[in-house]
């Protein structure tokens, strides 16, 4: 039996979402914005508020654009994650199918 956070299909629209069909047979979507927002990568938490932030004058949230966000390009890491690179220049997020599968809105 597969695991529910193994994708059986990965569908990218580079300017709107990601689809993503789970081997339990949900389907997720995830707009671009959302995913952006959420990014897993130590930096973007420590934004967040995740992890104890540093002190700074500026605090500029993952998810504030100042044009229309897009993906640039996309690889899969392993067989366990994808990565990410954004329109805004950041690409250091690994979107772990787990954390995918943590992060999915509920319909």
């Amino acid at each position: 039996m597969n695991s529910p956070a193994v994708p059986t299909k990965l569908t990218l629209k580079r300017d709107e979402a990601l689809e993503v069909t789970w081997a339990d047979g949900q389907v997720s979507k995830y707009p671009l914005s959302y995913l952006r927002s959420m990014c897993p990568c130590a930096a973007c938490k420590e934004v967040r508020g995740v992890v104890k932030p540093a002190k700074s004058s500026l605090t500029i949230l993952p998810g504030n654009y100042a044009v229309p966000l897009t993906v640039k390009d996309v690889e899969r890491v392993g067989n366990y994650a994808i990565r990410i690179d954004w329109s805004d220049d950041h690409g250091s997020g690994i979107y772990s199918f787990q954390y995918l599968r943590e992060i999915m809105r509920e319909k």
